[in-house]
């Protein structure tokens, strides 16, 4: 059953993928990288789980970390990005 579940978890991975590369917007992408970057964590876990690895989960955390971290900082250099700066009035 658990087997199952990994092979729906690789296809919520690829579904997310997909919507990462044809979304319209630069969030809906985020969104979408951010989704296939938590599946991946639960797809290590789960892995690690399968064949007997425990140490697969400190794979899982570190990965789940940069994942954090990343997406943090994209979204923050594009909310710099979009600022535009104030008009100078006399």
């Amino acid at each position: 059953m658990l087997s199952m579940t990994a092979l729906v978890t690789l296809f919520v991975m690829t579904l997310g993928l997909a919507r990462a590369f044809a979304g319209p917007g630069v969030f809906d992408r985020i969104l979408a990288a951010n989704l296939f970057g938590t599946k991946t964590v639960l797809f290590i876990a789960m892995s690690g789980y399968l064949f007997g690895r425990p140490d697969f989960l400190d794979i899982a955390l570190i990965y789940a970390l940069i994942n954090f971290i990343s997406v943090v900082g994209i979204l923050r250099f594009f909310e710099l990005r979009r600022e535009v700066p104030p008009e100078h009035t006399p």
